[in-house]
């Protein structure tokens, strides 16, 4: 009789250990972590897009042709200072994807740049 109690305890143990791991497994696994404010993610891409358009800017070519219309350096940090981000970023994406073309990816990247420039001129009178 006792080995019956016994065998009747190990399934009901059994098959209970069974239920409970069952139920353990369907329930979600959630990872928690910390989430950057969607300001400081925007400073942050405003920065590096600003960085790639200095960067471009520093080019000779980009340069030399920005003086020969009239802009001094100055000018040039004051205007890219006024836009807004989705602007920055939007020129930022642009000149990452001429770069790519070589010297003829730079000359398009400074008419792209003039005529952003142009357009912030009338823009502002």
């Amino acid at each position: 009789m006792q080995k019956f109690h016994k065998t009747a305890l190990a399934k009901r143990t059994t098959i209970l250990l069974i239920l409970v791991l069952s139920f353990i497994s369907l329930v979600p696994r959630v990872e928690a972590a910390f989430i950057p404010s969607s300001d400081s993610r925007a400073d942050l891409m405003r920065e590096q897009d600003i960085q790639t358009i200095k960067k471009t800017l520093e080019n000779k070519i980009v340069k030399q042709r920005l003086e020969d219309l009239g802009f001094s350096e100055e000018e040039i940090q004051e205007r890219l200072n006024q836009l807004s981000n989705e602007e920055v970023h939007s020129l930022a994406m642009q000149i990452d994807s001429l770069s790519q073309g070589g010297i003829l990816g730079v000359i398009i990247a400074v008419l792209v740049i003039v005529v952003l420039v142009l357009v912030i001129l009338k823009l502002i009178d």
